[in-house]
Order: structure tokens, then sequence, then C-alpha cells
């Protein structure tokens, strides 16, 4: 039997930004959207472009600037939405609009006060107008799957005789069990008459756990496209993992008959970015990308995959991504070696940000005997892919023991001119952040703070990942150091520039 093709529709820069405290700015949206093209999805929902003005401006950045995948906007089902999102794509090679209507008698009474006949003109019209913009609209009757069939199927076949070319069946709240989601897609085949001309997309939430599963049984009964987020992230508890269902149509080819053109060794680098860009972690025993997925540590299993790896390892670590290279440079290495390895981790930097990244890298080198790659890609992240720097940190000196009130002195350039604040703290990072908060005059609110250590050994480098509130704001920010306090302020620094130009950007609005 021929081996079907399954889509891949990755919503991570739209439902998965969409998880708390994982709001990203333009440039890291257009950052993942370019790793999500080398990862070869095929369509990138890239954004609400109605909800705010940062949206539609990373909506119509990604679809001006990322070749290769469809990019595709969210809507609801009103003219304004489906004009704005529009704007938009229209410069995008490959645009689709994405409307979506509540079709559960919960949504259609309590939401929208309507009946199933006004919901369902809304549908038509709305799937008319997208399709009056570009030749590629996708519909969703959302809650589908607790949606009464009668009026399911109804809805389905307006939207497509009104000129949907795909349509999506979400289970918006995780309700569904695979067996039941399943049968639900097997009868949209069988009941809706002219289902054969529209491609079949499903959209899973995992509230009881169940996304990949039934992601898998849908298109065990003939789902061709499949909306998922890089790690599971989304709202709630999230979506379908794309790594998860991707490596699972590979790994079990045998019983799914069905494949992707996902670039999977490029899966473990889209998961660290997008976990570094949202703040928010990948728990070590996650499956294809968590810290545990290829680690063994009971005797008995190390035993017997040192003797054949087949013994406890269903898959590779190399054909997720996992370089099998652990050192990578030293003090010595040349800029050349250095750009050479970055661009072998997907790298491509501007001379300028070679130039910078060398510095950095000396600095790392000087002080630690083997550079890895994870080094390399911690430091990227934190010190080079910055958005502008309002305020730039000088130097800082910390005085901390436990007979001691810990206090911190820092040297901060905002906008190139130099301040100096002291102050004191529950510790020497609280410290910081108060000296800081002294110069900024800003009242933020930490929400967050999370340190875990890159690489291994005494001398590795730390990784910070701060989230702060401020004016309706939350923000991550990032750093790296084998400093860990200096890691710390690196992060703080990172999220107060960030606050502080949506602050300007927010201003300028009103």
């Amino acid at each position: 039997m021929e081996s079907r093709r399954i889509i891949i529709f990755d919503t991570t820069l739209r439902d998965g930004e969409q998880s708390p405290g994982a709001s990203l700015d333009v440039q890291q949206k257009l950052m993942i959207a370019h790793q999500l093209a080398r990862l070869n999805v095929d369509v990138i929902e890239a954004g609400f472009p109605v909800s705010s003005p940062a949206q539609f401006e990373a909506v119509k950045l990604i679809a001006e600037k990322v070749e290769g995948p469809t990019v595709a906007g969210l809507a609801r089902a009103v003219a304004m939405d489906i004009d704005r999102c529009w704007e938009a794509l229209k410069n995008a090679k490959k645009p689709r609009i994405h409307t979506f209507i509540g079709t559960s008698t919960v949504h259609i009474e309590k939401k929208f006060r309507k009946s199933e006949d006004e919901i369902l003109e809304m549908a038509r019209q709305a799937v008319k107008r997208a399709r009056s913009y570009c030749d590629d609209v996708e519909f969703s009757p959302e809650d589908s799957a607790r949606t009464g069939k009668a009026f399911l199927f109804r809805i389905i076949e307006a939207a497509i005789d009104a000129g949907a070319t795909v349509i999506n069946v979400p289970d918006t709240v995780g309700y569904s069990f695979p067996a039941e989601f399943g049968n639900l897609i097997d009868e949209i085949f069988k009941k809706v008459p002219n289902m054969h001309n529209a491609i079949l997309s499903v959209h899973c939430h995992n509230d009881l756990g169940l996304a990949v599963a039934n992601s898998l049984a849908a298109i065990a009964n003939g789902a061709q496209q499949v909306e998922c987020t890089i790690n599971g992230i989304g709202e709630r508890a999230g979506n379908a993992s794309l790594e998860e269902i991707v490596m699972a149509l590979k790994v079990r080819k045998d019983e799914f008959k069905a494949d992707t053109g996902i670039q999977t060794e490029e899966i473990y680098r889209t998961s660290k970015m997008v976990s570094h860009q949202t703040g928010i972690m990948v728990q070590p025993n996650k499956a294809i990308v968590g810290a545990n997925a290829f680690a063994h540590e009971s005797g008995i299993h190390q035993d017997a995959v040192l003797k054949d790896k087949n013994t406890y390892e269903i898959m590779t670590p190399e054909s997720v991504g996992l370089s099998s290279n652990k050192i990578v440079l030293g003090r010595h290495s040349g800029r050349h070696g250095l750009k050479s390895r970055l661009e072998t981790l997907g790298y491509n930097l501007s001379p300028a940000e070679l130039n910078l990244a060398y510095e950095q890298f000396l600095k790392i080198a000087d002080k630690k005997k083997e550079v890895f790659d994870d080094d390399l890609e911690a430091m990227i992240e934190s010190d080079i892919y910055k958005g502008k720097k309002i305020i730039e940190l000088n130097y800082f000196h910390i005085s901390s023991g436990n007979h001691l009130v810990p206090t911190a002195t820092v040297g901060l350039s905002v906008e190139g001119v130099a301040y100096q604040e002291a102050a004191c703290g529950d510790g020497p990072v609280d410290a910081a952040f108060n000296a800081i908060d002294r110069v900024t005059r800003l009242s933020v609110q930490l929400e967050d703070y999370q340190l875990h250590s890159v690489t291994s050994g005494k001398n590795a480098l730390g990784e910070v990942i701060v989230k702060i509130a401020n004016n309706g704001f939350q923000i991550t920010g990032h750093g790296a150091s084998t400093d860990v306090i200096e890691a710390s302020i690196k992060a703080y620094l990172d999220a107060i520039n960030r606050l502080m130009i949506k602050l300007r950007k927010s201003n300028d609005h009103n």
C-alpha cells in the first residue's frame, strides 16, 4: 500500500503563543518562523492579525520574509477580521485565510445567542469573503467534538460549497477519546457528500492528555492534515505535539502507512529555540525532545544498549537532531571554525553578528576547557539574537555572605547615558534586580525565575529565564554566562529592554 502524505500545519506562533506567559515579539516570531521553514512544515499559522497591531505586524512580516511553507492567518467569521487578515497575508507567496466560528450548543447558545441557521449563514459568508481574496481558505467549526453531528455535517457541507479548501475539525477543549474522535472523522467522510472536495484537518487540545492520541486516531481514519505545536505548547494543557506526531508516523510507518515532509533532524533545534524564546521549559521526560528521552541509567538498560541500541531505543538521537559530537571548539579555535560550526547548528550570522559572537565565544572559551554545542546555542540566543537595546550593562559588583546583607552595585548605560545605583536584597540576584529598578524607575513584578545548567561540569554555562509583568504586559528575558549572577542580570535587562520597547510603542499608538 502506497504511503499517504500528511500535511503538517504548525500553529506554534498562534495557538502556541497563547500559552500563559509565552508572548513573543515580532522578531522572535520571525526567527521561529524561519526555523519552522527549515523544519519543512507545510503550513505556518503566523498569528491572529486583527487581535493587535503587533500580531498584524508579525503575520505581515512572516508572509513577506519566510519562503517555503504556506502562511496562514486566523480570522473570526466576521468581515473585519477577514479583511484585516488578508491585509497581513497579501504579500505571501502561498497565503491561507483560516476562519472559524463556534458550533457546539454551548457556543451557539451562550457565546453567540443565535440559531444554528444564523451560525451556518455566518460561516458561509465568511468563507465566501475569504475566498474572494485567495484560493486557499480553511474553515473550522470550533468545538467540533461537542457539536451535534447533524449540524456539524451540515455546516461542513455548506463551508465547502462556499469555497473552503480545508475543513478543520477541532477538539477545542480536549474532550474526545481516541476511538470516539477517530469514529467522528470516519463519519464526516461518509456523511458529508462533498468532503472529497476539501482536505480534512484536525486540531486537538491536550486537556485530558490525549491530543497526540486523538490526532493519530484521526490520521488512521483518513485525516490528511494535523494541526500541532512545537513542544505541544498552547492554551491550557496545550496542543498536540508536532514532534510526537511526526516521529510516531515515522517509527510506526507499518501501522499508519503515512509520513510527513518534516526534516526530523531539525526537531531538537526547533524545540530548543521555541523553549528558549517562550521561556517554557521542556520537562526532562518529554517524549522525543526531553533531556531524558535518550538517557539510560539502569545498569541492565545500559548494558543492553551498549550491545545493541535497538534493545531500548526505537529511534536514533541523530534522527531528531541530537549531535553525537560533544566537544566543539576551544580557546584556540578561529573565527572561521566558529562560523562553520554555527552554520552547522543553523545560525547564519551577518559579519557584525559574527564579530560579536566571536568576542562572546572567546570569553566563554577562556573560562571553559571545552565549549559544547549547547553553550554556543545559549550564547547566540542570549547575546546575539537580541532586539534593540535601550539599557546595557557596563559592570556590576556584588557583596554577599551568610553574615552580610547582600548588596549590589550596577553600572548601566541608558541610551548612551551612564548611571550607577546600589541596592540591598534578599540575595545577590534580588539586590542586583533592585539596583536596576532604581535606574529604570519601573514598577516591575518578577513573576518567574528559572536557572538551569546548559551543560555539565563546574564551569557549565548557566542559563536564566525571567518573566516580568508591568502595565498589563508580561515579558520573558534570557541570559547566559558561566557566572549565574551575570546570567541573571542579563536576563533581567533583556526583559526590561523588551518591556520598555513595548511601553514606547503603546504610548505611540495612544
